[in-house]
């Protein structure tokens, strides 16, 4: 068991660091701070993620991906800006879930485009009336003849208003239980109409998320990715991974709130000396700093055991809960610590906590994720 980085991962660990705070921090602060970034600088930032090497860091290294450990790749993630990471995450794990099954020519056609940024792509699965449950998908497929047609509406789609391709999740028809049976399609936004509509949230402002309407949209046939069926276990394999990445991002938002309030209360005075000295307000700090380094490991433990091979559903899961917890946990409390200043726009915890807390949602809300875990303590599934 080690728990030091080794050379290269604190070389990688440190480059990614200097990418976000040279390149990308900048970029985000010449834009709006309250409304989505526009798809020209999203591209931007696209090219400079690509000569980093990690557009397709999940794609193995056989398929022109960098081939990345998961554990290597939530050391980088970790120093992204928030809303970048989560676009990435999308537009990575899509890629890794298109390469999985696409026909030979289809995947020539578009896979070097998306390992370059030069084309985002995203993942289309969520529904007005299916979100964790995967078997009320209602969106479907209807094949005639040459043609293939799409009809259905999904909801809280990352990166959709500034995607140039989806992998879409559907219905292909019923199985003998009466379950939709999910096939994945790609739909390229170039060649087949799709309605799009910008999500309004509270953090992560200059992100993306998105209402997309299908209206017998056409695809070709060879777009359909995979066997009917297997849709299901691509979802799963991606999510097990992004689960203790999307922790590990949170974790970074509150480690930012975690330093302002440490900057504050060493300078603060009250009562004839400064916060810090107070025993209370130490005991904060100190839990503070615990619940990062608890959860930040349990999300690197659940990527290292990703890179075993080992199946990590339940670990994944808590990973995720357990970080995403602490971090609204944390800025809840840097705001407490901070007083007046707390609640100001000035210092900017209160959006750090909407931003921390968007990251509760993605590939699993907190109940999903304790029912998975429970799971894989008892063996017993909660909700069939």
């Amino acid at each position: 068991m080690q728990f030091e980085l080794t050379e290269d991962q604190a070389m990688l660990s440190d480059a990614a660091r200097r990418l976000a705070t040279e390149t990308l921090w900048p970029i985000l602060q010449r834009e709006p701070a309250d409304r989505p970034l526009s798809k020209p600088v999203m591209l931007d930032i696209y090219r400079h993620l690509a000569e980093f090497g990690i557009t397709a860091a999940r794609l193995p290294e056989e398929f022109g991906g960098s081939g990345l450990s998961m554990l290597d790749y939530g050391l980088v993630m970790e120093q992204l800006p928030a809303a970048v990471a989560l676009s990435l995450l999308s537009h990575d794990g899509s890629t890794v879930r298109f390469n999985a099954g696409a026909d030979e020519a289809v995947r020539a056609a578009y896979l070097d485009d998306f390992r370059s940024g030069r084309k985002i792509i995203c993942t289309a699965n969520s529904e007005p009336g299916a979100g964790s449950d995967s078997n009320t998908i209602a969106t479907r497929l209807e094949i005639e003849g040459d043609r293939a047609f799409l009809t259905g509406t999904k909801m809280w789609i990352t990166n959709a208003s500034i995607c140039d391709c989806m992998v879409v999740s559907c219905s292909a028809g019923r199985d003998d239980r009466g379950r939709p049976v999910p096939q994945r399609v790609l739909v390229d936004l170039s060649q087949s109409t799709v309605g799009l509509q910008e999500t309004p949230l509270a953090g992560l402002r200059q992100g993306h998320l998105c209402e997309v309407t299908f209206d017998r949209t056409e695809v070709p046939l060879s777009h359909l990715i995979g066997t009917a069926g297997d849709a299901g276990k691509h979802m799963t394999i991606v999510w097990n991974a992004n689960r203790p990445l999307i922790g590990l991002m949170a974790l970074a938002v509150a480690r930012r709130a975690y330093e302002a309030a440490l900057t504050h209360v060493m300078e603060r005075r009250q009562f004839g000396d400064v916060l810090a000295s107070r025993q209370l307000v130490q005991q904060d700090l100190s839990d503070m700093e615990a619940a990062l380094t608890s959860a930040r490991l349990t999300c690197l433990m659940a990527l290292a055991t990703l890179d075993t091979g080992a199946r990590s559903n339940g670990l994944s899961a808590m990973a995720k809960r357990l970080a995403t917890e602490n971090a609204n946990r944390v800025i809840h409390t840097a705001m407490q610590l901070c007083g007046g200043m707390g609640i100001t726009e000035e210092l900017g915890l209160a959006q750090l906590w909407a931003d921390a807390r968007v990251f509760q949602v993605p590939d699993g809300t907190q109940g999903i994720l304790a029912l998975i875990h429970g799971r894989d303590i008892t063996g017993v599934a909660a909700w069939r």
